[in-house]
C-alpha cells in the first residue's frame, strides 16, 4: 500500500482584526466571521445572511466580494469601507476594524 503524502492546505488570507491586533487564517470559501470564530475570536454577530447588520464593521486594507448579492448596506457605507463580515469572503489580505471583537475563552 502507498503512503499519501501529507498535504497542508494554506489560507487564502489573512485576517487582521484591529484592535485586538490578531492575525488569523482565512481558508478558502471561508467568510471573516466563520475565520474569526475558527480561531477563536468572537465578533459582534446576529442573522449571519447580511441582513440584520450586527457584525457591521470597517475595513481598513484589502478587499471581499459577498456571497449574497447586495448585502445590507447603503452605497456610502460600502465607499465609506463598511463590510459585513459574516458574508464578505477575503480577496487576499484583510485588515477590518470592530472595536466588539473579543477573544474567545478556552
Amino acid at each position: 500500500m502507498a503512503v499519501m503524502p501529507v498535504m497542508t492546505v494554506m489560507p487564502a488570507a489573512t485576517l487582521t482584526i484591529e484592535p485586538l491586533g490578531v492575525a488569523l487564517p482565512v481558508a478558502p470559501g471561508q467568510s471573516l466571521l466563520e475565520a474569526a470564530l475558527a480561531s477563536g475570536v468572537q465578533l459582534p454577530r446576529s442573522c449571519r445572511n447580511g441582513t440584520c447588520r450586527a457584525c457591521r464593521c470597517r475595513l481598513r486594507a484589502g478587499a471581499v466580494r459577498y456571497r449574497i448579492d447586495w448585502p445590507g448596506l447603503s452605497l456610502d457605507e460600502r465607499e465609506a469601507g463598511e463590510v459585513l463580515p459574516c458574508v464578505a469572503e477575503p480577496l487576499g489580505d484583510v485588515v477590518i476594524e470592530a472595536p466588539g471583537a473579543q477573544r474567545l475563552s478556552t
